[in-house]
């Protein structure tokens, strides 16, 4: 996995071009072909590709159609389906003898080093662990070389099901296979052949006029997308095994045992505007380490067609589950609603483009003469949950079930073995990448008005981020859910609560210091900046200091239990000076999800109050937002002047956000964006930022810049 090709340094126009044009292609056939058995053809190509989606099986076949092996039959001829490990039906770890599922930052760097990483003790001792979509993509290349291994073949092509064939490819194979029998001839056959590949490391153009067609590698290659196999290679391939971290990691620390040859340049390449389901566990771990310095924000693939969706069904038919499913998918979806609001209901009924959200799930203003109506009346789509796949449609809702045309219905059995496939062909969407989610089931909430917004200060919205969990219209006050009966946890301390004051013991079960940093962050954070005085407030320093990753240090506290709601509290005095950032927050990823209190040097008379929100359960990979929805509150005082209690409050229906004790702002769902719900850390740090637009351009002569901490607490819901 090349890092830079994740971050904006690929040139998605050249790649369009380069993909039109491949139809010019010089030649058509190749002596690297061959259908008849020769001891150096390529006589078998397998392609990769998940069951489902075998479109894009039939996209690589008409491809390989175009060109013929030396005896004129089309390359299609050769090739054969090989149905790819889904990582969605993984159970348990991979085969022991095949695979282990993880490896160092010290393998990662051999491969492609860094110029600020070293491959220290640190590194060695840092494990990754692969993520299932590593996993099911190494257990696929290793069953097809155990196919090549037990074959007849010489060379087989291996091709993953978003490749496709350069305008060059076969002119160049033509070329070079020549070289290849020589040195088969001679005893050194070619093991493996790259075809398409990135290289790491810095490239230098040769100022040679002619250049060779093959070369040997000189650093790590990245991709296994188009490669040439030998049945010598694939034996001494599996006689390495088990292998570990991601299969073309690996297959680099195999290159002393393998005669590697590749083309001079990539002649395969992967086809433009096919979204990469893959996920990458190395990445986390580059950016606490201070590898990356900038955010890419992620981009949402292709959302479903915003008709509006209705879910029905009976209770515990996985309702709230469905309800997360579309919003995964991208849909802003409203769910477990008592009502919605009015004029909400009137753009559905009417049909109207008005519309706030896209679904809505068990509704309860949405009876069955509501539904019937709407169906009848208005384009939309629905959906009803059953309990098993046997079960009949809910009787309350059977009329609008019969009035619905059958391509508009979809009946979703909660016990459906793959819920993903039969919702995503439903909607015509691509299959996700995110594990299906589950859910308890929540019932209706109640809704209500919103009482007391007018004693809350409403702040000053800045830009905010655009994205389906972001409802950005003037006027919209979010939904207000009747607040069940419980105890204020932030005055009723319980079992639950972990704290720390001044002058006392940071207990190491509780809090820890933290080694590491995040992209935009021009400081590492490092725990010698931390003091915890036995009388006195602790602080926190951020300092000039280089290091291999950052010019300055910085220090954080961060909970060591993650939480799911509570309140959380923190005794500051913040430093002043532009380009400082004093940061108390909640925080997670995979999903992303936060809140912000931020107070930035450049005015210490305001803070910052955030939201980002994805969906989905642990392990949902959508990290979408680089601003979040930010908005500023007047604090009255100058926050560098004096020690305040600065606190978070976050509940299933709310967050409000206090400053000594008093409310200066509070959130409802989708207001702007729906209350975070999974396990978040609990954050307080001090850190620069790389964006002067945020923060402004930090003035050193104000370094070393210290955060003044009298006491934390976080307190789950007693």
């Amino acid at each position: 996995m090349n890092i830079n090709s994740l971050h904006g340094l690929s040139v998605p126009l050249r790649d369009r071009v380069r993909y039109r044009i491949r139809r010019l292609s010089a030649r058509r056939w190749s002596r690297a072909f061959s259908s008849h058995h020769e001891t150096t053809a390529i006589e078998r190509i397998y392609v990769i590709n998940l069951d489902r989606a075998q479109e894009r099986w039939t996209v690589v076949n008409r491809e390989l159609g175009r060109f013929r092996e030396a005896t004129g039959h089309p390359l299609h001829t050769l090739a054969r389906r090989f149905p790819a490990i889904d990582a969605r039906y993984l159970q348990g770890p991979p085969p022991r003898d095949l695979l282990e599922p993880t490896y160092t930052l010290a393998e990662q760097l051999l491969v492609d080093p860094h110029p600020h990483l070293t491959i220290d003790d640190v590194a060695r001792a840092t494990r990754i662990d692969m993520t299932p979509q590593e996993i099911a993509v190494a257990l696929s290349h290793i069953h097809v070389w155990q196919l090549i291994a037990a074959s007849n073949t010489p060379y087989t092509l291996i091709l993953e099901d978003d490749a496709y064939i350069t305008r060059t490819c076969m002119s160049v194979l033509h070329n070079a296979w020549k070289d290849i029998q020589e040195a088969s001839n001679a005893g050194h056959s070619v093991d493996l052949l790259y075809l398409s590949y990135q290289e790491t490391g810095e490239k230098t153009e040769s100022r040679r006029r002619t250049r060779p067609l093959l070369r040997p590698p000189n650093g790590g290659v990245w991709q296994l997308s188009g490669y040439v196999l030998s049945q010598a290679g694939a034996r001494k391939l599996l006689d390495q095994l088990p292998a570990h971290g991601p299969i073309d990691l690996w297959i680099n620390q195999q290159f002393p045992r393998l005669h590697v040859q590749m083309t001079d340049g990539p002649v395969i390449q992967q086809r433009p505007g096919i979204a990469s389901s893959n996920s990458y566990s190395v990445m986390p771990v580059l950016a606490k380490v201070g590898a990356l310095r900038r955010e890419s924000p992620q981009i949402l693939p292709h959302r479903p067609a915003r008709e509006p969706i209705l879910v029905v069904g009976e209770p515990g038919t996985g309702l709230t589950t469905v309800a997360k499913a579309l919003s995964v998918l991208g849909l802003r979806c409203a769910s477990d609603l008592t009502a919605l609001p009015a004029h909400e209901t009137q753009a559905l009924v009417r049909g109207s483009r008005r519309r706030i959200f896209d679904a809505y799930v068990n509704i309860g203003s949405l009876t069955p003469r509501e539904v019937t109506g709407i169906v009848s009346s208005t384009r939309v789509r629905l959906i009803m949950t059953t309990a098993t796949a046997t079960a009949q449609p809910s009787p309350p809702f059977q009329q609008a079930w019969k009035l619905q045309r059958p391509q508009r219905r979809l009946l979703l059995p909660a016990d459906d073995p793959d819920p993903w496939q039969t919702l995503a062909r439903f909607l015509a969407c691509d299959y996700p990448a995110h594990p299906w989610p589950s859910q308890p089931e929540q019932g209706q909430r109640h809704v209500t008005a919103r009482s007391h917004s007018d004693a809350i200060p409403s702040g000053r919205a800045l830009a905010w981020d655009t994205s389906p969990w972001i409802v950005q219209r003037a006027g919209w006050p979010g939904i207000t859910l009747k607040t069940p009966a419980r105890q204020d946890s932030a005055l009723q301390p319980s079992q639950n609560a972990i704290t720390w004051h001044e002058g006392t013991r940071l207990e190491d079960s509780h809090w820890y210091l933290r080694e590491d940093t995040f992209p935009s962050n021009k400081a590492l954070f490092r725990p010698g900046n931390a003091t915890l005085p036995l009388h006195g407030p602790a602080s926190l320093t951020l300092r000039e200091e280089a290091t291999r990753v950052r010019d300055l240090t910085g220090a954080a506290i961060a909970s060591r239990p993650s939480f799911t709601y509570g309140s959380f509290n923190a005794r500051l005095r913040v430093p002043s000076g532009p380009g400082l950032v004093t940061g108390l927050f909640l925080h997670r990823n995979g999903p992303r999800q936060e809140i912000d209190i931020e107070i930035l040097g450049r005015d210490t008379t305001c803070m910052l109050i955030n939201v980002f929100y994805n969906p989905g359960n642990p392990g949902t990979r959508l990290e979408h937002g680089y601003r979040g929805t930010p908005t500023v509150i007047d604090l009255g005082f100058d926050a560098s002047e004096a020690f305040h209690d600065y606190e978070i409050d976050w509940q299933p229906d709310y967050i409000r956000w206090r400053v000594d004790g008093t409310t200066v702002h509070e959130r409802v769902t989708w207001d702007p964006t729906p209350i975070p719900d999974q396990p978040l850390e609990f954050n307080v740090n001090l850190w620069s930022s790389e964006s002067t637009e945020f923060a402004g351009p930090l003035d050193k002569q104000i370094l070393p810049a210290v955060l003044e901490i009298a006491s934390l607490k976080a307190h789950r819901p007693t």
